[in-house]
């Protein structure tokens, strides 16, 4: 990963066995926390075992807030690489597995960021409250998330669950849309992405990912769809090196497996790519002028369908 201090550090890619019992090591950014990888290729999880395997067993995302926790296989190589919590996002296509993203951030004064996982059950309540997260050093952000419920279209969980489809908001502290904007000013929260899931039946998932400018969620996310000529167009995002990245993709379309992005059109899997200096598509032309030489893709499959594809760049 760059040497900018990302809130995510290190980001891992588990799939099925041949035999679907187990989840093995697929591919992983780890930075500079070379241990931290070399424990973690080493490891299999079974279904419900560990932090990946949580996340098989429950169909939707994981958000572990504490790496000490007796169920977490990797504690002590977690706590030598200053990383404090974890989220697990599983990838269905229907009742079968393709992949688990594991994501893990640090905890520090100089570090401001949250993981949030948001929950709504049908017939039981009309908006969605806070199921889990991770705030590190914010506590009063912690206290109102909460308290606080969110009805469709409010918000960037509710603005997300309405969508059906990922959701990218910039400058949050001035956002209108921003229920919780006040404090996210005051605590140098500045944009943020949500995620939906669809897994699990009459129940309904966001995960959102709340950063600070000093230390962004990841150096630039996309949101791209698929096109209407079978391809995937570029429907948002947010770059803290290049906040006029956008035009880049003014009419540009990626046909199926075209570039990581394209590849996990067509397969549903996600992507990790250590470095882009080979990608000639228009998407690592643009990383490489930022700067930028890693990225994960995160697919968004409902009912068996790709809705979007989420592009984190390091």
């Amino acid at each position: 990963m760059a040497s900018v201090r990302t809130f995510i550090q290190v980001a891992e890619i588990w799939i099925p066995s041949r035999d679907r019992r187990r989840l093995e090591w697929h591919a992983g950014l780890y930075g500079p926390h070379a241990e931290f990888r070399a424990v973690s290729e080493s490891l299999v999880f079974a279904f419900d075992e560990g932090l990946p395997g949580k996340a098989w067993a429950q169909r939707h995302p994981v958000i572990l807030t504490d790496l000490q926790s007796p169920y977490f296989r990797r504690t002590d190589a977690a706590r030598r690489a200053g990383l404090s919590c974890g989220v697990a996002i599983p990838i269905f296509a229907g009742d079968f597995l393709l992949a688990l993203v594991v994501l893990f951030c640090g905890d520090d004064a100089e570090r401001v960021g949250t993981i949030e996982l948001w929950h709504n059950e049908t017939g039981v309540s009309s908006g969605l409250t806070l199921e889990e997260g991770y705030f590190g050093q914010m506590d009063s952000f912690e206290l109102i998330s909460r308290r606080t419920e969110f009805r469709s279209g409010f918000g960037l969980p509710g603005l997300t669950w309405q969508a059906g489809k990922p959701v990218v908001m910039a400058d949050l502290g001035h956002s209108l849309r921003f229920v919780r904007r006040a404090d996210a000013l005051r605590m140098g929260i500045n944009k943020g992405i949500g995620i939906p899931f669809f897994e699990v039946p009459n129940h309904s998932y966001v995960l959102a990912f709340l950063s600070a400018l000093g230390t962004p969620i990841a150096r630039r996310f996309e949101i791209w769809e698929p096109s209407a000529d079978a391809g995937m167009r570029f429907t948002g995002g947010d770059c803290d090196c290049n906040p006029d990245f956008a035009s880049a993709y003014d009419g540009v379309i990626l046909p199926p497996g075209t570039g990581p992005i394209g590849s996990t059109q067509l397969t549903g899997l996600p992507c990790v790519i250590e470095s882009l200096a080979n990608d000639l598509t228009p998407v690592g032309e643009s990383a490489r002028k930022a700067g930028l030489d890693a990225m994960v893709t995160l697919p968004t499959i409902e009912n068996g369908r790709l809705k979007a594809v989420v592009a984190m760049y390091f």
